[in-house]
């Protein structure tokens, strides 16, 4: 047991280091709509069930459900993908709004946003009803726009950054946000983003952008091994380039159970003029023009086996090693060597739906993930959990055993109803069993989610207690204090200045200890309900949307030279300020070290100096003593 609970402890520790991490999020971004309906009798017209509507929800879902759910696991989430200039769009632009994702989304007049719409009864899904898609393109003046807000969405991002390194996530689930121009721009711009994560339907498109870690369903890794492999039985054949053969699958992307090997409907291979082939470096000019139009009868089918172990077609068979017997999981694993080597990636995650995933990198064994099966209408946008929570733990450079452990928990935890899926951070602590109070609240939360939990607890008759600092050294003047705040009240919300704002308030030499190393070690003391980071210099953003019933401020001063008393005042709370324990600052202890340092450093001089002073002494005795 007890080391079951170190092991939650680590992974909490994780989840608290990816906090507010910058993370852009480009692709194709679409309205999920659920319609929850009654049925009690059927239509005289035809032998159908007479639906009532009595509840319609919207969320956001592809794309935009990854940035959404990046925001809610505590990662900073920017979106860049076109949006329709539609009743549609508008609501997107709402849920990206209640999610606290920033909205870098380029509108579109004249193309429709993509919008998924279930008709459910029951809980049951009866229908769904896609519109927007692929046949919508961006005209040369959107592509143009959308390339601008990339490279916005970048900088701005990066200013945010404190030094950390940016992240990147595509998802390309083939509705045309992401056209021939927009892979290029980002293949050449890789190097501005330390990690890049990948979830496209057709894979293929993206060689050349060596994603760290790419995350195909068993379907778009099978269409993948297909592709490459009747590739270059087209290319020994001399029909067409090995690199530019497509599979077109007619059936919806979700999951097609059949694929067609095939032309690419209005150009796959098509590039940016004056662009090099993101394989061979060598100008679009010169790249012969792939494929295009429907294809040919010769060209024949790809069919996927009902065992799920096979793909065959045109002579090629993909999984000529499986047999009988195998399962899916068996031959994703079998197969991870190939899948890195055709997209480039670092890690590559196999998801298997109900049945978990299959991860593997360059080095050590790969994972098997286990899930609960549930109806297929409590998973819709679980992968984009699941894509959300590997990529902030790769890139919070956690190993590749616990970013797929918390990758399938928080994919796990979001399909107990119907609905799109979202995971929250809080969810995801509650889960490994750390980090909450009595209430089932987590320690770390989100400045947007603070004001909801504080009604929760007023609801409850709490009253708040809140103070603020950088708390950038723990040491017992910090304990005490909080222990005295913690006293005043119901319950102790921290307050925790970002890195930056660290900076700005206490020199270029602070913190000494990262926001991550900072909150973590707040959230465990048992004085403390919650704790929040803020970006500014002053936490006057939160004290307005917690209302504290006590704000708390250390220092042998009157309240009234607390310069937040007359907001909090305003508020209605009162203001108490607690003396410090005496040479218990951080500054303090940050002295004591640096003087123990430089007198360490003199002690060792002269240690030194002494052991050569003898030897010139005994020579310059030597030399001045009388024959």
């Amino acid at each position: 047991m007890a080391g079951a609970a170190a092991e939650e402890r680590r992974l909490a520790t994780v989840v608290a280091s990816w906090q507010q991490r910058p993370v852009l999020v480009v692709g194709d971004a679409m309205l999920d709509e659920w319609r929850f309906a009654e049925s009690e009798r059927l239509c005289r017209e035809a032998p159908a069930p007479v639906l009532t509507l009595r509840r319609r929800i919207s969320a956001a879902g592809g794309a935009a459900n990854t940035a959404v759910n990046v925001a809610a696991l505590g990662g900073r989430a920017a979106l860049v993908a076109p949006v329709g200039a539609d009743v549609a769009g508008d609501e997107l632009h709402d849920c990206l709004d209640r999610a606290a994702v920033w909205d870098r989304t380029v509108s579109q007049p004249g193309r429709p946003t993509p919008v998924k719409r279930r008709m459910l009864a029951g809980n049951q899904i009866l229908l769904r009803e896609d519109s927007g898609g692929p046949e919508d393109g961006l005209d040369a003046d959107g592509v143009a726009r959308l390339l601008t807000a990339l490279h916005c969405a970048t900088e701005e991002l990066r200013a945010v950054a404190a030094g950390q390194p940016l992240t990147l996530v595509v998802c390309d689930y083939g509705l045309g946000a992401l056209p021939s121009a927009v892979r290029a721009w980002l293949v050449a711009n890789r190097d501005r983003y330390g990690t890049v994560a990948l979830d496209a339907h057709d894979l293929a498109d993206w060689r050349g952008l060596n994603p760290t870690v790419v995350t195909p369903s068993f379907a778009e890794a099978t269409r993948l091994l297909a592709r490459a492999a009747a590739g270059f039985a087209h290319a020994e054949r001399g029909a067409v380039p090995s690199g530019d053969v497509h599979l077109n699958h007619p059936a919806e992307a979700d999951g097609p159970s059949e694929l067609m090997v095939g032309a690419a409907p209005g150009g796959s291979g098509e590039r940016v003029p004056g662009s090099p082939h993101p394989t061979s470096g060598t100008p679009a000019a010169e790249v012969p023009a792939g494929p295009t139009g429907e294809p040919v009868p010769g060209e024949e089918r790809v069919a996927l086996t009902g065992d799920g172990l096979s793909v065959t077609g045109t002579g090629v068979t993909v999984s000529a090693a499986a047999g009988a017997g195998v399962d899916r999981a068996v031959l994703a694993e079998s197969r991870l060597p190939e899948l890195r080597e055709h997209t480039g990636a670092d890690v590559v995650a196999v998801t298997l739906d109900t049945e978990g995933a299959v991860v593997g990198g360059a080095e050590g064994e790969p994972r098997r993930s286990h899930s609960t099966p549930v109806p297929a209408s409590h998973a819709v946008g679980a992968g984009d959990a699941y894509l959300a929570a590997m990529t902030l733990a790769l890139a919070a450079d956690a190993g590749l055993p616990t970013a797929a452990q918390l990758a399938q928990l928080a994919a796990t935890i979001t399909v107990a109803d119907t609905g799109t899926c979202v995971c929250r951070r809080q969810d995801l602590l509650a889960a490994l069993g750390t980090g909450a109070d009595e209430g089932g609240h987590p320690a770390l939360v989100g400045a947007d989610e603070l004001a909801a939990l504080v009604d929760e607890h007023r609801q409850a008759g709490r009253s708040v207690v809140f103070t603020n600092g950088c708390f950038d050294v723990l040491h017992p003047g910090h304990v005490r204090y909080l222990t005295q705040a913690r006293a005043l009240g119901d319950l102790l919300i921290v307050a925790v200045n970002s890195d930056g704002s660290v900076r700005r308030l206490k020199g270029p030499d602070r913190p000494v200890n990262p926001v991550e190393d900072r909150i973590a070690l707040l959230a465990a003391l048992a004085c403390v309900d919650h704790v929040v980071v803020f970006e500014e210099d002053s936490p006057a953003r939160l004290i307005e949307a917690v209302r504290p019933d006590v704000y708390v401020k250390g220092g042998d001063y009157p309240p009234e030279m607390v310069p937040e008393a007359p907001l909090v005042r305003r508020l209605g709370g009162q203001v108490r300020t607690l003396g410090y324990v005496p040479d218990r600052s951080t500054s303090a202890i940050i002295d004591r070290i640096r003087a123990q340092s430089h007198s360490m450093s003199e002690r060792t001089e002269r240690s030194e100096g002494r052991e050569a002073m003898p030897d010139q002494h005994s020579r310059t005795v030597g030399e001045g003593r009388p024959a």
